[in-house]
């Protein structure tokens, strides 16, 4: 069965750095906030190519922890997307704000054309959680623009966007801050979970920095209700000395796979990506939408060829049961959103495929009797 992601191969490939990180933590005496995870935060922030970068434990944390750096709280509105993991959505609820959902695109992405008409007439909005989903990136320059035009506080979601590009520009720079996560799946990740802050604005990095420790200042100086949310040694050695240097070969094989698939894949019932000028994603993942009412025919075809599909996302944010106990608004009814949500089916593209199992993927899509029925426009 070739997988959405492949673990067995990737420790082979990473084992003697791995091991070999290991091995520094433990004989360092360091467990928490030591040498390995400064050391990491400056090598992430050269790579991103932003200031500051401050470790936390967690992609939602990262979230949640920029938003509070920000100010916000209870009762504040946050604009932000109905397509995306959960934790987009629940960072915003567990302060105690309330989402304002807009709908998306046709690739997922929220439409800032809703976002800014939206705006101008809801001064009362005054934060923004983007997401570059899948990896696709929004436009840099028009976020930057919506921000601001409208005054926004900007947390950018680049959880699934390390390496992403708009016009050479990198994801998370439009934002005040970046939040980004390094759940094992994800192009950059752990061996756990494990998250970051990113920014150019120095007192925002302080107050991130203060957060995630208790609200410390300083030792046993506590000027913030905080959180426990430390990203460990173990892990922040892994991902510097293990996996940050081959993170632009991953990136590379992945966008390899991706060109591929857009090549190769030639059935009308099987809507593939369109990438907007100047678009450089880092391919987290490579969605595809299929009719909703033959979604479930596709994911069995693909299973009978050994190839693993995944579902991102199969349910939209505010059709959650949990937000029914929560507080949220929908600027519009997101129609395309849940749309997407039906007919979403993601093909594996991590950077361990081999050419024959690409291959055999492309051959299994192309298989698939197209039918009457064509796919979500």
């Amino acid at each position: 069965m070739i997988q959405a992601n492949d673990f067995s191969r990737q420790w082979k490939d990473l084992r003697e750095d791995a091991l070999t990180a290991f091995n520094a933590v433990g004989a360092s005496g360091f467990y928490v906030l030591g040498d390995e995870g400064r050391a990491f935060e400056e090598h992430l922030s050269t790579f991103w190519g932003l200031s500051h970068t401050v470790s936390v434990a967690s992609g939602l944390d990262a979230i949640e922890i920029s938003l509070r750096a920000l100010g916000c709280g209870r009762g504040d509105r946050v604009l932000t997307t109905p397509v995306s993991a959960f934790a987009t959505a629940l960072a915003i609820v567990k302060l105690g704000a309330i989402p304002v959902f807009v709908d998306t695109d046709a690739q997922g992405l929220i439409d800032l054309e809703r976002c800014r008409d939206l705006l101008r007439h809801r001064s009362d909005i005054r934060f923004f959680v983007p997401v570059h989903l899948y990896g696709f990136v929004l436009d840099t320059s028009k976020l930057l623009r919506l921000r601001e035009e409208h005054e926004l506080l900007v947390v950018e979601d680049c959880a699934q966007s390390i390496c992403g590009r708009c016009r050479g520009e990198t994801t998370g720079t439009a934002g005040q801050l970046a939040a980004t996560s390094f759940y094992p799946t994800k192009n950059l990740g752990a061996l756990g979970d494990g998250g970051a802050v990113l920014t150019n604005d120095i007192e925002l990095a302080s107050r991130v920095r203060a957060l995630r420790d208790y609200g410390q200042t300083s030792k046993y100086r506590h000027d913030y209700i905080g959180y426990n949310s430390r990203l460990d040694e173990i892990q922040a050695a892994f991902l510097r000395r293990a996996c940050l240097p081959r993170l632009l070969r991953w990136t590379y094989r992945r966008r390899e796979i991706a060109a591929a698939y857009r090549d190769g894949i030639r059935n009308s019932a099987v809507r593939l990506p369109v990438l907007p000028e100047g678009s450089e994603p880092s391919w987290h993942l490579f969605p595809a939408w299929i009719a909703p009412e033959r979604r479930e025919s596709f994911l069995q075809h693909m299973s009978e060829r050994d190839v693993s599909i995944g579902i991102h996302y199969p349910t939209a944010i505010p059709d959650q049961p949990a937000l029914a106990s929560a507080p949220f608004e929908m600027a519009d009814p997101c129609e395309n959103a849940r749309r997407l949500c039906a007919s979403e089916a993601s093909l594996p593209i991590h950077p361990y495929l081999t050419d024959a199992e690409v291959a055999q993927v492309i051959a299994a899509v192309n298989t698939w009797p197209e039918g009457l029925v064509h796919p979500i426009h």
